[in-house]
C-alpha cells in the first residue's frame, strides 16, 4: 500500500447544530441513569457532544461497512477495518441545552505503520466545538485502519488490567444497548449491529462495543463516584475490542491528591481493553 494522502492533510469542515433535549434524555436512559428531566440551560455531560453533529450521508453514498465511502473528508484508505483508537479532550466551559453550537474539524495527521497483522494507517482529526461564549471543547480523535483477519493470524499480545480498583461497575452488553447507541449517534458501522457481517467479513466473534460508548461509560462511572465534579480534561486509548458476547468491567481509582482519576475497562479474561485518565477542574 503506497498511496499518498497528502491532499487530505489540513482538510477542514464546519458543521452547525443545536443542543436539544431529546438526545440527552435518550442517552441517560441508555446509560441506565436516573437523572432529572433535562431542561434548557442544563450543562451537557462530558462526551455527550457526540450526540450532535451527526453524519448525514445519503444512503447511496455509504460503503459496504455502513460508513460513508472514503475519499470525502477522510482519506480513501483501502484497508477494510476501521476503528476508533482513542481521543483527547480539553473542556473549557460546558455546552448547554438550547445553545447553537459549531464544530470545526481538521485532518491534522496521517501516518502509516507496519504492525504484526499487516499495514496500519492512523488518522488524527482535530475538532473545536464552540458556542456563543467561545470555544467550549477541543478534541483530538484517533482513527486506525487495518487489514481483515486472515487464517493463522496471531493476535497481538494483550496486557492484563489492574485488579485493585477502589470502584467499579459491570456492564452486560447486548445488541439492544449497541443498537440504541448506534441510533443516538447515527452510526451506520455494521460491526455494531450486523452479526453476520462482523463475523464473516471482519472476523470478530461478536458485535463490537463502540469505543466512544466505552469511553462515555468510563466518564459515567466517574460521575457516579464523584457527582458534581467538573472535568478539565479526559483522554482514552482503545487497546482491545470488547464484544456483546460477555460482560466487561469499568474500573477506576482517584489519582494522588484527588486531582483526577485513572480509569480502565477490563474484559472477562482480565485483559485491559481501554485505559483513560481524567483531571478535574480547579
Amino acid at each position: 500500500m503506497t498511496a499518498s494522502y497528502d491532499d487530505w492533510l489540513g482538510r477542514s469542515a464546519v458543521v452547525e447544530d443545536r443542543v436539544t433535549v431529546a438526545p440527552v434524555r435518550a442517552l441517560a436512559a441508555t446509560l441506565d441513569r436516573d437523572d432529572p428531566e433535562p431542561r434548557e440551560g442544563d450543562a451537557l455531560p462530558p462526551l455527550w457532544h457526540w450526540l450532535y453533529f451527526l453524519p448525514s450521508d445519503r444512503q447511496s453514498a455509504l460503503g459496504d461497512d455502513g460508513h460513508a465511502r472514503r475519499g470525502g473528508f477522510l482519506p480513501p484508505v483501502p484497508l477494510p477495518r476501521r476503528m476508533w483508537a482513542g481521543g483527547r479532550f480539553v473542556f473549557l466551559h460546558p455546552l448547554r441545552i438550547g445553545e447553537a453550537i459549531t464544530r470545526t474539524s481538521r485532518v491534522a495527521d496521517i501516518s502509516r505503520k507496519d504492525g504484526r497483522s499487516g499495514p496500519l494507517v492512523f488518522v488524527r482529526v482535530e475538532h473545536e466545538i464552540a458556542s456563543a461564549d467561545g470555544v467550549a471543547l477541543r478534541e483530538e480523535h484517533d482513527i486506525v485502519y487495518r487489514d481483515a483477519l486472515r487464517p493463522g493470524d496471531v493476535p497481538r499480545p494483550a496486557a492484563l488490567a489492574p485488579t485493585d480498583e477502589p470502584f467499579a461497575r459491570t456492564i452486560v452488553p447486548d445488541a439492544v444497548l449497541l443498537f440504541r447507541y448506534s441510533a443516538l449517534t447515527f452510526n451506520g458501522h455494521r460491526i455494531h449491529y450486523d452479526r453476520s457481517y462482523v463475523r464473516e467479513v471482519e472476523g470478530y466473534p461478536g458485535l463490537v462495543v463502540h469505543g466512544p460508548l466505552i469511553a462515555t461509560l468510563l466518564v459515567d462511572l466517574l460521575r457516579r463516584e464523584r457527582p458534581g465534579a467538573e472535568l478539565a480534561s479526559f483522554s482514552f486509548k482503545a487497546l482491545q475490542p470488547l464484544f456483546d458476547t460477555q460482560p466487561f468491567t469499568l474500573c477506576g481509582r482517584m489519582s494522588e491528591g484527588s486531582a483526577g482519576a485513572e480509569l480502565w475497562a477490563r474484559d472477562p479474561h482480565g485483559v485491559l481493553a481501554m485505559q483513560a485518565t481524567a483531571t478535574f477542574a480547579a
